[in-house]
């Protein structure tokens, strides 16, 4: 029974579904889509073998790196708006894992960075290259006109939740 639930639900919409068959069946697609990315998310935490934090904190490591930035623990607290508590803990299983290393500030004894091993490197690219393969290979078989329509189609999406939330923090 909970299992039905749960599969019905990602098929409900909480608000009056649009009028025309179209925007109905783009409203079920969206619905699809979300869960489908619901299940990505869940498939890419069992590869990495990683909690959602611990990932999410790995990859703004693995991003940081490329990037040719140096990140602190401080700069995890911003990024996984959480406090110095759990990114300390954080930072802790990472490192116990060898998947970050704490390397020194070269002028600034108290201070270190955090760096990313090719281990972490890898296991974060393996975890995401197949979602996002899958993605990029729907994209490219769509013509350019029908590829600019749903960059237009989910641009406008984006924007109004967006704006639904910049709302929502200003009531705060």
């Amino acid at each position: 029974m909970p299992k039905l639930v749960m599969r019905h639900e990602i098929e409900h919409l909480y608000a009056a579904p649009p009028t025309s068959s179209e925007g109905q069946r783009l409203s079920a697609a969206i619905l699809r889509l979300r869960e489908a990315e619901r299940v990505q998310a869940q498939r890419t935490l069992t590869r990495a073998g990683l909690s959602h934090l611990d990932l999410s904190a790995l990859r703004y490591l693995v991003q940081g790196y490329r990037d040719g930035r140096d990140l602190s623990p401080k700069d995890l607290i911003v990024m996984l708006d959480t406090s110095s508590a759990t990114v300390t803990n954080v930072v802790d299983r990472l490192v116990h894992r060898s998947l970050i290393e704490r390397v020194q500030h070269p002028h600034d004894r108290r201070a270190h960075y955090l760096v990313p091993t090719e281990e972490a490197i890898a296991r974060v690219d393996e975890a995401f290259a197949a979602h996002h393969k899958a993605v990029v290979d729907v994209i490219e078989s769509l013509s350019p006109e029908d590829a600019k329509i749903g960059a237009d189609i989910i641009s406008k999406l984006a924007d109004s939740l967006v704006e639904l939330s910049e709302a929502d923090a200003k009531t705060r």
